[in-house]
């Protein structure tokens, strides 16, 4: 149970035999005094009440217990002759309709009662009760059923509590406290109370009776209870819209939006709605706990770096935990859900080498230009300040992250005249312009934690995308589901594609050590070696310019985690905050996971293996250009046949070509000389 739905209105609806019969009795006594017997008004005080009406003054003199219930639920407070003329009417129809006993529960239940020791609007006699006396409206003594009975005619006057939840002072309390003797007195002269029970009640201090103030806490539900009850919000919203059938041109509509979101949130406060999520608990405990622990690890004497966590189910979608800050007491900004940053490098997967292993343009082990290139505007790309050495392979770009690889694959996915906006719309990436050329180096995108960590949830899951979630269903008070989450698949790159691409990524991990962009796997195996080396983990980091983000995206064959660090105002961290740090904290995050709960990585389980995926195409190439033996022209060389050491390259499409002078992606034809002088005198 992660927390009860808060309001500013408190409402709890009884049946009659739950309310005490002090409290009919002090409210009949009180409010209408002939209303066992009238027919729903009262003809002399319809005359003062329509009089009041014409006067412009107030009618609720002229309104019996069973108008002023019409008044509440469907006529409002506006004074008019009109109005009071339909209050009336509906409660002479209503009189004919309900029992006595019905109308008096209704009205019981309906009721506005002030305020309550935490200091939320209350209303129905539940509601009072307990929040003012801390007892059931049934167990209510005489004197607190004075009270109670005494509220509806101005709340918020009567009430002994404040806006924030604290008692009133002795000046303000007094009103309530005179209203409750007048009460008393109402019940003497009617008959209720014989002259030695109204001396002996009107003695009692009724003052004492009320419970302690207890103001709300601003920090009491924190992360993960705003997440829920957003979300949860759109759900009920989406339901209300369909039951009233509201037409595609009306839900347009700025006032009907606005309208059905307060139905939703009144709905979600006051329907005694049973919310369940995807969260696991002990997961997500152990996750605050952690960071708790180990967010200090992350500190860097920079002003305070801030984490976002998701773990993410690969299967569904499901969110199973997160960590939105190091402390929500301090920090309430959601560093998970809500906080949108530049990706850095964790974005050349999902959009530059995933879509051109998917169009046919790469195989794993192809060979990209790393020469040194500059933007179109004449701007070098550099990378940790170094401009660029020669022909790298697939591998040895995601190792180390180079990104002048990145940039040439993504403009020969532009060249190919193919688009990455199919792949990255259908995954819920908000990317406005694709012409940005930095943008495979995380220009121009930012996304959330929860939404990245669904990219990388979408190729840990052979290529299909589940949405997130976080709400699994949502029932009513009488156990109706209003709400059931439905798999929303979507293919996005081929099985092929997340087979080879995410055997990749398992590289990134274990790349050499004076390369390797994080050292998580290597701190893991300290810590845990079981952990280390019984799951098969996947991962990509990112660091956008002059470290002002930190990202270390990681899945298993079950489960993505995503991980970013920053700081709130965008500001630089240290140099290495990123690239060890967060490895460190992760690999003590991870460990956490798993003593709370072993099986969430799935230990034993694999990925798919690309040399046994039926859907992968196996090129044997050659080592040096990632194509084909063959014989080559082209630049300085003319009919050379070239052959030597050969790998298999794994293709999700077309298969890898015979030899061309060209043989990578990117560069120029005086790079190609180049990289051509290397082969051939490495080769003689």
């Amino acid at each position: 149970n992660i927390s009860d739905i808060s309001s500013d209105l408190v409402r709890v609806n009884v049946s009659s035999d739950q309310i005490s019969q002090n409290v009919k009795d002090a409210l009949i006594a009180t409010e209408d005094e002939t209303f066992k017997t009238n027919n729903g008004v009262v003809p002399k005080a319809v005359v003062r009440g329509i009089l009041g009406a014409l006067g412009g003054g107030t009618s609720s003199g002229g309104s019996t217990i069973t108008q002023q219930l019409v008044k509440q639920q469907s006529l409002g407070d506006s004074v008019t002759f009109q109005r009071k003329a339909s209050e009336i009417v509906y409660a002479l129809q209503l009189n004919q309709y309900l029992s006595k006993d019905e109308i008096l529960t209704d009205y019981l239940n309906v009721s506005p009662f002030g305020r309550n020791n935490q200091g939320k609007n209350i209303a129905g006699v539940q509601a009072a009760a307990q929040g003012i006396f801390g007892k059931s409206a049934k167990d209510l003594t005489v004197p607190e059923a004075a009270f109670i009975a005494g509220l509806p005619q101005s709340p918020i006057v009567y009430s002994p509590y404040n806006a924030d939840g604290s008692l009133k002072s002795e000046e303000l309390l007094s009103y309530g406290l005179a209203r409750q003797q007048n009460v008393l007195f109402n019940m003497y002269r009617a008959g209720y109370l014989n002259k030695e029970d109204y001396e002996k009640y009107r003695a009692v201090d009724i003052s004492k009776e009320f419970l302690p103030s207890k103001p709300q806490d601003s920090v009491a539900h924190g992360y993960l209870y705003n997440v829920v009850y957003n979300e949860a919000l759109k759900h009920v919203y989406d339901y209300l819209i369909k039951k009233d059938e509201v037409s595609a041109t009306e839900q347009g509509n700025d006032s009907t939006k606005q309208k059905y979101r307060e139905m939703a949130a009144q709905a979600l406060q006051t329907g005694g709605y049973t919310i369940t999520t995807t969260i696991n608990q002990a997961v997500y405990e152990a996750m605050q706990n952690a960071v708790a622990q180990y967010g200090g690890i992350l500190q860097d004497g920079t002003g305070e770096v801030q984490p976002g966590n998701v773990l993410m189910d690969n299967k569904t979608g499901a969110v199973l935990g997160f960590i939105g800050g190091l402390d929500y007491a301090t920090n309430q900004n959601n560093h998970a859900f809500d906080t949108t940053r530049s990706p850095g490098s964790s974005i050349k997967p999902i959009l530059a080498y995933a879509p051109a292993i998917d169009l046919g343009l790469l195989g794993s082990a192809s060979m990209l230009s790393n020469y040194p290139a500059n933007f179109s505007d004449g701007t070098p790309i550099l990378h940790v300040g170094e401009t660029g050495t020669g022909m790298v392979s697939l591998n040895e770009a995601l190792g180390v992250s180079w990104n002048i690889p990145a940039h040439w694959t993504y403009q020969a996915i532009l060249n190919s005249g193919n688009s990455v906006e199919p792949y990255m719309s259908k995954m819920g990436y908000s990317v406005p312009n694709y012409n940005i050329e930095s943008l495979p180096l995380g220009g121009g995108i930012e996304p959330t934690v929860v939404q990245h960590t669904n990219g990388y949830q979408t190729l840990a899951n052979g290529g299909v995308y589940e949405p997130y979630f976080v709400v699994q269903s949502i029932k009513d008070d009488a156990g109706k589901d209003i709400y059931e989450h439905e798999s929303k698949a979507t293919r996005v790159y081929s099985q092929a594609t997340s087979t080879i691409t995410t055997n990749l990524l398992r590289n990134v991990l274990t790349y050499e050590p004076s390369r390797r962009t994080t050292n998580f796997l290597q701190d893991l195996q300290a810590i845990n070696p079981s952990l280390a080396n019984n799951v098969d983990w996947a991962g990509k980091t990112g660091t956008s310019n002059d470290y002002v983000d930190g990202w270390l995206m990681l899945s298993t064959p079950t489960v993505s985690l995503g991980g970013w660090i920053g700081h709130d105002d965008n500001t630089s961290m240290g140099s290495k905050t990123a690239a060890v740090n967060n490895g460190t904290y992760m690999a003590n995050l991870v460990n956490a996971i798993a003593a709370a709960d072993p099986n969430i990585f799935g230990p034993g389980e694999k990925f798919p293996d690309p040399s046994k995926d039926p859907d992968v195409i196996k090129s044997t190439v050659l080592k040096s250009t990632g194509q084909k033996p063959g014989t080559v022209t082209g630049g300085k060389l003319k009919n050379v046949k070239v052959s030597g050491p050969t790998t298999t390259s794994y293709w999700a499409k077309n298969g890898a070509p015979v030899t061309q002078f060209k043989f990578g992606i990117g560069g120029t034809e005086a790079n190609y000389n180049d990289a051509w002088s290397k082969i051939l005198g490495g080769s003689k």
